[in-house]
């Protein structure tokens, strides 16, 4: 028997993840037999997931995951990166060197990445690791609370960085980015911050690709298409992002 908290952080987890994609239904039948829990505390769970945007309600459709916002990643993006320019400008500023265990833990954090990529380990590992550099910026500059906070409004954005972790070059630039933000803090130099966040968090949002290889997942009013998202029933679902 599956409880109401671990059935909301498991649908969670497998709609972040992509396991069930954009546009799956969720059939309150087969979820009750799945998970073995009767129809009340399961409508319970789908309530709080559509009043956090992970699952849409629609009238005789049923429960659908939610297509992926871009303008809310967009927003989210533009938070991050206002934050993370001003974060990194006022580490490089200092006139005190920067704490060295601080700066020991981010080039620890990058070499874990690397070997993450040289061992193929998967892009979960990777974007645990990416979280954790940025994470350690922010503490870096007593700002956690800030990074803790864009984390509550994180289903979109969360697979949205999930789709650019396919091509094993993009993950060989995110480290590369890495290790020229960590150069310049270590240099004490502000000129090229703005310009490294920006193509560093911003860069891919509007890429053609992007639209081209993942429209089925994307909702994208913006070219005139409805919020109708492809139907899938999560029974079909069986494996996370490929």
């Amino acid at each position: 028997m599956t409880s109401k908290a671990d059935l909301l952080n498991r649908l969670k987890e497998e709609i972040l993840t992509l396991t069930l994609k954009p546009g799956t239904i969720l059939s309150e039948t087969a979820m009750s037999e799945r998970f073995r829990m009767s129809r009340t505390p399961l409508r319970d769970v789908l309530k709080q997931l559509a009043h956090e945007g992970y699952i849409h309600v629609y009238p005789k459709r049923g429960n659908l995951v939610s297509a992926i916002d871009l303008e809310s990643v967009e927003q989210i993006i533009y938070l991050r990166s206002t934050l993370e320019k001003d974060i990194l400008k006022e580490l490089a500023s200092r006139s005190a060197p920067l704490p060295i265990r601080g700066m020991l833990e981010l080039r620890q954090i990058v070499g874990q990445q690397e070997e993450s990529v040289r061992r193929e380990a998967g892009h979960e590992d990777f974007l645990r690791l990416d979280d954790a550099f940025h994470k350690a910026l922010f503490a870096l500059a007593g700002r956690v609370f800030l990074w803790d906070l864009i984390q509550q409004s994180n289903v979109h954005y969360a697979r949205y960085r999930r789709l650019h972790l396919l091509q094993k070059e993009k993950l060989e630039e995110i480290i590369g980015e890495h290790r020229l933000i960590l150069d310049l803090l270590e240099n004490r130099d502000t000129g090229q911050i703005d310009e490294i966040v920006r193509h560093h968090l911003r860069e891919d949002i509007h890429a053609a690709d992007l639209r081209g290889n993942f429209a089925e997942y994307l909702n994208l009013p913006r070219l005139g298409e409805s919020e109708d998202p492809g139907i899938r029933t999560d029974a079909e679902e069986s494996g996370g992002q490929g």
